[in-house]
């Protein structure tokens, strides 16, 4: 045999043992993984925030705390107001279950011509043998697993903000020794890329913010018209919710306020449905693409895709991270590269962008007479 092929065989297992390590680590780690990545979303999204507190002379620390205290609090009080109303409603139904039951019972069968005795209802909800006890039996079994998950929730937000804390607080240090070791040149391609991405994750988090309160805003209205439970804490719900988690939120924030509002009123669940259908279309094709467009100049479709790609990759987490690092790769990109000006056809021609720019010079010749009429008074 030639000499080579023990060299190629003592490669090839060595690369095949390095794999397994690889792909060992990766499994044992993956979860570490996710929570640097959430701390890393976090320390870009308060950078902007806790570096102007310094300016101001706040020491990074002490900033960085504040901003995060800040940020746990609002996290706790909507956390708060949600459970209590759940709660409510969930006490107000075992107690009134029989007349909740007889009101909807008899809103199907005047609705749908249904014959369904309410009586024979109530009686199959509070047989103990019946599928409703065992339902809640059940559930209670399950509250020492649900005990558990909550504990390790509250490890992991820990663990979240210890990482964001020191990522933002010793941040400069942190880029002085990466920027150490590399070239004058690779160090500023390093530093507008680092601005870049807080610029991204800033943006992004404007535009949800943005679009939550304005979610936010047209719900209460509606719920309020409707006269659904607590509106303002069932508006805000579906406003957060539906922007901070991309492609689902919508869904999940409806269930809420609809089966709250079925409790009460069936018709009036059904008509809270039918707004939020119509104010998701609404904001999917006029309020969002402008929104984010400005804030963050990323095409609708490739934000979606992006969404669907990070939660195919990382879950969840992947999804709500996925838009900030998909405008930073179309910014990276812009950026680099040769641009040539484009030549007359009717498949690049935005007609759109003609009429804002007629209008930019409409305006502009229109102040500029204003002012040569102001300046001819006064000389006069």
């Amino acid at each position: 045999m030639p000499p080579w092929i023990w060299k190629a065989v003592i490669v090839f297992w060595l690369g095949f043992l390095g794999t397994i390590l690889i792909r060992y680590a990766y499994d044992r780690l993956f979860s570490l993984l996710i929570l640097v990545l959430v701390s890393l979303f976090l320390a870009l999204a308060i950078e902007p925030g806790v570096a102007r507190l310094s300016r101001r002379g706040w020491k990074r620390g002490r900033a960085t705390a504040l901003v995060l205290v800040l940020l746990i609090v609002v996290v706790l009080v909507f956390v708060v107001a949600i459970g209590t109303l759940v709660a409510t409603q969930v006490a107000d139904l075992l107690q009134n279950s029989e007349r909740y039951v007889n009101r909807t019972v008899d809103f199907l069968n005047d609705t749908f011509g249904a014959q369904i005795d309410p009586g024979d209802v109530n009686e199959s909800i509070q047989d103990p043998n019946g599928p409703v006890q065992e339902f809640i039996r059940n559930q209670q079994d399950e509250a020492l697993r649900l005990s558990v998950t909550a504990l390790g929730l509250l490890l992991q937000g820990f663990t979240v903000l210890l990482f964001t804390f020191y990522l933002v607080a010793d941040g400069p240090r942190l880029r002085r020794s990466v920027c150490s070791r590399l070239t004058p040149a690779r160090q500023r391609r390093v530093l507008d890329t680092w601005e870049l991405a807080i610029d991204k994750t800033g943006g992004y988090l404007y535009s949800r913010a943005l679009l939550a309160g304005v979610s936010a805003f047209v719900h209460w209205v509606a719920f309020q018209s409707i006269g659904t439970p607590a509106p303002v804490a069932l508006a805000v719900w579906v406003g957060v919710i539906s922007q901070f988690i991309p492609v689902i939120g919508t869904y999940i924030a409806g269930v809420l306020p609809v089966v709250l509002t079925f409790i009460d009123s069936p018709f009036d669940a059904l008509l809270v449905l039918v707004v939020i259908v119509l104010y998701q279309q609404f904001e999917n094709f006029v309020v969002a693409p402008r929104v984010t467009a400005r804030t963050m100049e990323i095409h609708p479709a490739v934000s979606f895709g992006a969404a669907i790609a990070g939660a195919a990759l990382l879950g969840p987490v992947g999804a709500i991270l996925a838009l900030p690092v998909a405008a930073m790769a179309v910014a990276l990109s812009a950026a680099s590269g040769e641009r040539h000006e484009l030549i007359e056809d009717p498949l690049v021609d935005m007609e759109e962008e003609k009429v804002r720019t007629k209008r930019r010079e409409r305006r502009s010749d229109q102040s500029a007479g204003k002012r040569r009429r102001l300046r001819r008074g006064r000389n006069r």
